[in-house]
């Protein structure tokens, strides 16, 4: 299948095209570039072109797009010069704390860059889409582990209603639109790199997430970690999360586009391990697996965060076919692999 991936620059985006030509696929990527680096890019493509399994018999080259996925005329562009089978939708802003302070941004990003992406889509005829949700859409879930069947909850911040606003709107298209194909693939918490250490996350400015915070302090580039709260009802009194390895969600899409072949109509899938970890189950795993310390301090509580949160993923199992494959430990020596060799991320010009 010839696949558009928006936002395919980025830390998810850059991992699913490995997965994506390994499978046979190929793929045109479009990104605006405000939280990646054109540099994955290129490492990817010689990631993929070292491969000695992607079927492919001449050296792979990706086609890009600096577009926004609000620019109606730059998206004209792409579909008038390739024909897809189906999109794999990255694009968007994605930090928690951000989005609280800039709403409008947010909602005018990820909601009407989506609506303008579909738009699109259907007017030259492709009507397959997988979306990338999260598992923020439950709120404070009212069962643990999560199955597909718990409720969405009332979301704690703009980032998470964009997606769980975008899951409906998908939804409500699917359905005047028998045509259309959605699959909703709700992420829990990406962590790790690619083995080779050549690609991986890459935040601007201070990290948002766990794991590249855990790095970067690692790598000296921080003094400590801040662990916020230590007094949820969990083992350690750490907030409890299902951690799942970037290399396991990108196969993911790959195994969504084979079900999205088979069946019309919508797919929401939990995409996680099933298997719960807390922030210092996280630190400790770091430091044994990879001999570095991580100073860290406690810090309050805050505004939002939810003791324990990890899924149930047998749904994908069985109608997707996939389940991870890699366990905490690899989580953590992917990610100091990565940022052992690359300690300030990509560098500002290709290589």
């Amino acid at each position: 299948m010839h696949i558009l991936v928006t936002g395919g620059a980025g830390f998810i985006g850059t991992h699913t095209l490995i997965e994506l030509y390994k499978s046979g696929h190929t793929a045109v990527v479009v990104d605006n570039l405000s939280n990646s680096n054109p540099v994955a890019l290129h490492r990817v493509e010689e990631l993929i072109n070292q491969s000695q399994v992607t079927g492919h018999r001449s050296q792979v080259t990706i086609p890009f797009y600096h577009t926004d996925i609000r620019d109606r005329e730059g998206l004209e562009q792409v579909f008038e010069k390739h024909r897809f089978d189906a999109c794999i939708h990255f694009a968007g802003l994605k930090a928690v704390g951000e989005s609280v302070e800039k709403p409008w941004e947010y909602y005018d990003n990820n909601i009407g860059g989506t609506l303008t992406l579909v738009d699109v889509m259907r007017k030259h005829g492709c009507k397959n889409i997988i979306f990338s949700s999260s598992a923020t859409v439950y709120g404070d879930p009212v069962e643990i582990p999560i199955t597909e069947n718990c409720p969405k909850g009332q979301c704690t911040n703009p980032y998470g209603w964009t997606k769980s606003m975008l899951e409906q709107v998908l939804m409500d298209i699917q359905k005047s639109d028998p045509e259309w194909r959605v699959v909703l693939l709700r992420y829990f918490n990406p962590v790790g790199a690619h083995p080779s250490g050549r690609i991986g996350e890459n935040p601007n400015g201070i990290p948002n997430n766990l794991m590249p915070y855990i790095t970067q302090v690692a790598v000296g580039k921080r003094k400590e970690l801040g662990v916020f709260g230590n007094d949820y009802d969990t083992p350690d009194g750490t907030g409890v999360r299902d951690y799942i390895h970037v290399c396991d969600l990108a196969n993911a899409h790959v195994c969504a586009l084979q079900a999205i072949t088979r069946k019309c109509g919508i797919g929401i899938y939990n995409i996680g391990t099933g298997h719960g970890y807390s922030v210092l189950d996280m630190v400790k795993a770091f430091i044994n697996v990879n001999g570095v310390d991580v100073p860290y301090s406690i810090k309050p509580r805050r505004a939002g965060d939810i003791a324990t949160c990890y899924c149930n993923p047998t749904k994908a199992k069985v109608e997707l076919g996939w389940q991870s494959k890699y366990g905490i430990e690899d989580m953590v020596r992917d990610s100091w692999n990565w940022q052992k060799t690359n300690p300030n991320g990509y560098p500002l010009q290709a290589e």
